[in-house]
């Protein structure tokens, strides 16, 4: 384990003041996400390493721990306790960090890149992995060999857990759908509302009825709820989108929805895309709450802490335009934004 970096003031801010944190990772940022106890983030990198900083008040923010992988990461996450760091990468494995002694371990292992990491919090906790070998592994950290695997109808590409419910979205648009009481056979299989490729699936927070969002390449995200009774709650919106000369109001530019992230207390969420823009918006009322100014990049994830104060986002390359897209000095940056209450609480229904 390396640590990196002091404690730093705030290096600069856009026009709304977010704050840029120091010691950024050295290539495109894959992931991130804050711990369930503390303000603690972790972030992925296609630099091979995952970084843990402490953001205090008034968003400064010191780099706590880094280790690495033998290639990208590609996912983060925590365990309940907030005491261990889980990661995958391009590198096949699973990778567990204990905050408590500073040791790596390798947790897991697939035939192909590890596209996801989810913590389950079932037993003792469980960690899912969701590979583009096509399976989804469940694995006790004390154990060398998975507790099961689910074979997926293609490559995992997004998932995501909120305890029952297990999300994933794959390849060729399938959505899989479990409860995880029942976790080797899938409760749904669907196809995706959207047209065109999948790029994230989140579970809604702070809901009454279980759902999900997914969003796709082509700017576009559907609301979708599990149960068919809740089914004429499902919609889809565009987002993301750009008019190719001003005031033409074509919105022809399309861009991909890159995250979504759900407000852990209003179950409020957040989208981010390749245009460099994030919105907040409120599912119930079906009304956008915010609008970030753009940033100089393609925003690529983004995570709120757990008492959902903090908004943190990566401004990165995220190879949506190739690799001609991929200038010299292409910003490189985490980003801290304090959410106001009025851009995260629901809004009455109309």
């Amino acid at each position: 384990m390396s640590f990196f970096g002091t404690s730093t003031t705030n290096t600069s801010a856009t026009a709304e003041k977010d704050i840029e944190m120091a010691d950024p990772p050295t290539d495109s940022i894959s992931s991130m996400s804050f711990s369930s106890q503390a303000d603690f983030l972790a972030v992925g990198s296609w630099d091979n390493s995952v970084r843990i900083y402490e953001v205090s008040s008034g968003g400064k923010t010191t780099g706590k721990a880094m280790y690495q992988h033998q290639g990208p990461v590609l996912s983060v996450c925590w365990n309940k306790e907030g005491n261990k760091i889980l990661s995958g990468g391009a590198d096949n494995a699973g990778r567990m960090l204990d905050v408590q002694t500073g040791t790596t371990t390798q947790v897991a292992q697939h035939d192909a890149p590890i596209k996801s990491v989810k913590w389950v919090d079932a037993q003792s906790g469980i960690l899912a992995t969701g590979s583009w070998d096509k399976t989804v592994k469940y694995w006790d950290l004390r154990a060398s060999q998975p507790v099961a695997s689910v074979t997926l109808p293609e490559r995992c590409y997004s998932m995501d857990v909120q305890y029952p419910l297990m999300v994933v979205g794959t390849a060729e648009r399938h959505i899989q759908i479990f409860n995880l009481s029942n976790p080797t056979t899938a409760y749904k299989t669907m196809q995706s509302p959207l047209k065109w490729q999948t790029r994230v699936v989140t579970c809604f927070t702070a809901s009454t009825s279980s759902g999900f969002a997914v969003a796709s390449i082509e700017g576009r995200v559907a609301i979708q709820y599990v149960e068919d009774k809740d089914s004429s709650n499902n919609f889809s919106f565009k987002c993301h989108r750009r008019d190719i000369t001003p005031n033409a109001k074509d919105q022809s530019m399309v861009y991909a929805v890159n995250d979504i992230s759900f407000h852990p207390v209003h179950g409020t969420f957040s989208t981010c895309g390749s245009d460099g823009t994030i919105h907040f918006w409120d599912k119930d009322a079906r009304t956008r709450l915010k609008t970030f100014d753009a940033a100089p990049g393609p925003i690529t994830c983004s995570s709120f802490n757990r008492t959902g104060s903090i908004f943190a986002y990566a401004v990165s390359y995220d190879w949506s335009k190739g690799h001609s897209g991929m200038a010299p000095g292409h910003p490189n940056k985490l980003m801290l934004h304090a959410c106001k209450d009025d851009e995260v609480k629901k809004r009455p229904r109309k």
